[in-house]
């Protein structure tokens, strides 16, 4: 018995796992990734065809930066809800209705509004244009005049190669410029020359004539104020030094100019502005001691320029400014 069971075979069973066992389970996970692919690219254009190009576009935003959307967090406060666009249809028909009619007719309200709005601008922008046109006859006409005043007048005729007229964006500009051995003012001073004086008069004929405000600038060439001071008296009757510039002569000299204007005719309520450049916009910037930078510039302002004056320079530029 002993030798007999020495003698008995040990079989070894080998069980196979197919033709296809090496394969495993990892099919599974490349069709699930498939079947997901499929369903978001199917979703996706579901999206699309519900969804109107604002809708898109706002989607589009979201993806390229959240945070940019308005609402908690940063966020949009509804699926597609991105700038006043519709909310995305989900299923209940009456719900639906409920949105639409709360998100349809502000837009069609905002529309009507925006028609509205158009329409007066236009209307407006006729009636700005029939002003500037209005505005440019005016100036138009009145430097015709002047013109025709400088040829007839023989205190101006003399000094025609002095002044230069011509029509900018800002109105009708009057130069008076210095020329060699005539100059306007004393030299370093704001007191003018009689036949300066006689000039100014001859231009206030006409520019009292319009209601258009007007600008008056001085102009000093680069040369340094020669003491850099002025004496003045004060009430002991001592005499001291003041601390004066081209700064102060430029914005001197165009107030002279001002108050013989006044002499000449024109309103003190025309007067809109005056001002002292000093050397800071030259005639001729080659040479920058030229006579012809020492000069007075008077603008009769067209309405524009009157208004940006008004709204840059006034009460409406002072309330912003303190909002701010």
């Amino acid at each position: 018995m002993a030798g007999d069971d020495k003698k008995q075979p040990i079989v070894i069973k080998k069980v196979s796992g197919g033709g296809h066992g090496h394969h495993g389970g990892a099919w599974k996970v490349a069709y699930a990734d498939f079947v997901t692919a499929m369903m978001a690219f199917f979703l996706l254009l579901w999206l699309l065809g519900i969804t109107d190009e604002a809708q898109r576009d706002g989607i589009s935003d979201y993806f390229k930066n959240p945070a940019g959307i308005k609402g908690i967090g940063g966020a949009s406060t509804s699926m597609i809800k991105l700038g006043g666009a519709k909310e995305m249809p989900r299923g209940d028909k009456t719900r639906d209705q409920d949105v639409s009619q709360t998100t349809e007719q502000p837009e069609r309200k905002k529309g009507e509004e925006d028609l509205q709005r158009d329409g007066n601008k236009a209307t407006e922008s006729a009636e700005e244009q029939k002003k500037r046109q209005a505005d440019k006859k005016v100036l138009d006409n009145l430097l015709q005049i002047l013109k025709k005043a400088i040829e007839k007048s023989a205190s101006l005729k003399k000094f025609k190669e002095q002044l230069y007229l011509d029509i900018t964006p800002d109105g009708l500009r009057i130069q008076i410029f210095d020329k060699k051995n005539r100059p306007m003012f004393d030299l370093g001073s704001a007191k003018l020359k009689p036949y300066t004086v006689k000039i100014l008069m001859e231009i206030a004929k006409t520019l009292r004539t319009v209601p258009n405000r007007i600008s008056i600038s001085g102009h000093t060439d680069a040369t340094r104020f020669h003491k850099g001071y002025i004496l003045y008296e004060n009430d002991y009757g001592e005499e001291v030094k003041l601390p004066y510039t081209n700064w102060e002569l430029s914005a001197d000299r165009a107030n002279a100019a001002r108050r013989t204007l006044l002499k000449g005719g024109v309103k003190v309520s025309q007067i809109g502005r005056v001002v002292g450049f000093s050397s800071s916009v030259l005639y001729n910037k080659k040479n920058k001691t030229d006579p012809s930078n020492r000069r007075i510039t008077i603008i009769v302002m067209n309405r524009k320029t009157e208004i940006d004056m008004l709204k840059t320079e006034g009460s409406d530029a002072v309330k912003q400014d303190i909002m701010n």
